[in-house]
């Protein structure tokens, strides 16, 4: 799209840009509307199975028998068949839940709900600093939708030595890091050892999704929140933030 670029000298200039695509995506499941998602409408069977290993809906891709993405009038829906683990949890979360968003506490029914404990995280060694600063310095040249619109997130698997492995992009933070779990799970490739590596704000909602999704070790470009910080401790998942190009901070090591 065309636009004017004003420069805070009063230069106008045209310029060109690309918006990021925001579309509706309902993830239903055995045949249930369970949610209704703004999401960049790509690698979305990605997305379906890294949403319900995050939701505790299934434990992993084992519990996934079928899963199929259609374009509809007003946007797009992906159909998934769950088995095992998680189908009562299913019609109960069906509702309860009352709005959706990438984010919050839409379809959490109370206060105990959300303090539940999360899965231990699993025995890991320390990350290097340097391992984060290579995958820091390479990451944007692996983010194709960012450097066209400059206005998407990105999830990423690192291994130990700074090689990234896979890596998801989409408007929403949390959709990101579902896209991830979901295409790691699918490939069988486990989240740890080695690293995720995220542009979001570190949440507690992008520490549970991370936990769920099998990592070990987060590694975001912004500081944690409170909750975020607890969240990490409680489980014993190692988080790093505020990563920069010379500079990133331990905020918790649980490694062994």
């Amino acid at each position: 799209m065309s636009l004017i670029e004003v420069t805070a000298s009063g230069i106008r200039r045209a310029v060109t840009r690309d918006w990021v695509p925001e579309v509706p995506v309902a993830l239903e499941f055995n045949g249930l509307a369970y949610a209704v998602m703004m999401a960049t409408p790509r690698d979305l069977e990605d997305f379906a199975a890294g949403f319900a290993i995050a939701e505790g809906l299934a434990s992993s891709t084992m519990d996934i028998t079928d899963s199929a993405v259609a374009e509809v009038e007003h946007g797009w829906v992906v159909r998934t068949a769950l088995t095992g683990l998680g189908i009562d949890k299913l019609g109960e979360r069906v509702r309860t839940r009352i709005a959706e968003s990438s984010c919050g506490l839409c379809g959490i029914e109370n206060l105990e709900a959300l303090a539940r404990p999360l899965p231990p995280v699993a025995r890991h060694a320390a990350i290097e600093p340097a391992a984060i600063f290579t995958a820091l310095a390479a990451m944007s040249l692996q983010q194709p939708l960012g450097a066209q619109t400059d206005a998407a997130h990105a999830a990423a698997w690192v291994s130990s030595e700074g090689v990234i492995g896979c890596l998801r992009e989409d408007v929403g933070r949390h959709n990101a890091l579902d896209k991830l779990v979901g295409a790691t799970a699918r490939a069988g490739h486990p989240l740890s050892p080695g690293f995720v590596l995220s542009t979001a704000r570190c949440s507690y909602e992008i520490v549970e999704k991370a936990v769920r999704g099998g990592a070990t070790t987060l590694v975001c470009i912004s500081l944690p929140t409170s909750m975020a910080v607890a969240r990490a401790a409680a489980t014993g998942l190692s988080l790093w933030a505020l990563a920069r190009p010379d500079s990133v901070l331990l905020v918790n090591d649980a490694s062994a």
